[in-house]
């Protein structure tokens, strides 16, 4: 039981990071609740549909069909965040001001809208599929298996969901001056962890150099198993033990994205100023 209420809880934990930070970070946008809701249930889905295949998968991919799967989701994943966070570095202060037309509001936030489900799809997908492929050899190994595997899934579950909801109503709490600033930057952060994380199934999978595995040890320091390094593993990205491919990765995608957003507010303050003396004239 206590084995399977970890697991859960790690896998939920990461995904209810992903989630919570979406959901602060797209406050504002219309129907956000119902591309957050849709995404999770087709992520659920999938998971489902991809863990039942996993097997087939496996042995196409000469055993590395998990890894080659994991590393394309989060690769996914990181586009879409990346494009989340240049779509906001445009967006967000008008959204936050309110200076937007409504009509031009639904329509972008539409726009984006299909971001935010993908995320969440894509996270819930990914961790969901894991979760369901750890549960069912737990459940099969031994004789009781499967009513203590539910019942400590379900603990893990709600631990998991719990630390989301305790980190999203945090950030409902920053002062609106700094929100858009502080979820950009958590977002960036998961846009980063994933990309590492990508590298190390890549790695895995000799599809990549390891570039030094280890490059460094922590693990006497803070434990990645450990509470806080399971906090700090879905929110920015922890490795104690990470190759140098890992975060080479980690901060070519921070890079780039910085580079994203800044060339995106820099033509909205170009058009802006072109708009300003324009109306002068």
């Amino acid at each position: 039981m206590f084995a399977a209420a970890l697991i859960v809880f790690r896998e939920s934990l990461e995904a209810a990071l992903i989630i919570s930070i979406m959901a602060a970070a797209t406050r504002g946008i219309p129907s956000r609740g119902r591309w957050m809701l849709a995404g999770v249930l087709a992520g659920l889905c999938g998971a489902t549909v991809v863990a039942a295949g996993m097997g087939a998968m496996s042995d196409m991919a000469e055993g590395m069909g998990q890894e080659l799967f994991n590393a394309a989701i989060l690769i996914l994943a990181v586009g879409m965040l990346a494009w989340h966070n240049i779509w906001m570095s445009i967006h967000g202060r008008e959204m936050a001001a309110k200076a937007q037309s409504a009509a031009r509001s639904v329509k972008e936030g539409t726009r984006e809208g299909s971001v935010i489900f993908l995320v969440i799809a894509l996270a819930v997908l990914r961790e969901g599929a894991e979760t369901v492929l750890f549960l069912y050899s737990l459940a099969t190994s031994s004789e009781d298996g499967l009513r203590t595997t539910i019942g400590g899934g379900l603990s893990g579950l709600a631990a998991g969901s719990l630390v989301g909801v305790l980190l999203y109503a945090g950030l409902l709490r920053i002062p609106l001056r700094w929100f858009f600033s502080i979820t950009g930057v958590l977002v960036m952060l998961l846009a980063a962890s994933m990309a590492s994380q990508a590298a190390r199934f890549l790695i895995q999978a000799d599809l990549l150099p390891s570039y030094g595995a280890p490059l460094w040890d922590t693990s006497a320091t803070l434990s990645q198993t450990s509470a806080l390094g399971l906090l700090l593993h879905g929110l920015i990205g922890y490795e104690a033990q990470p190759a140098g491919m890992q975060i080479i990765s980690y901060v070519m995608v921070l890079l780039a994205i910085a580079a994203g957003m800044y060339w995106a507010g820099s033509r909205k303050r170009r058009e802006a100023r072109q708009h300003t003396l324009a109306d002068a004239h």
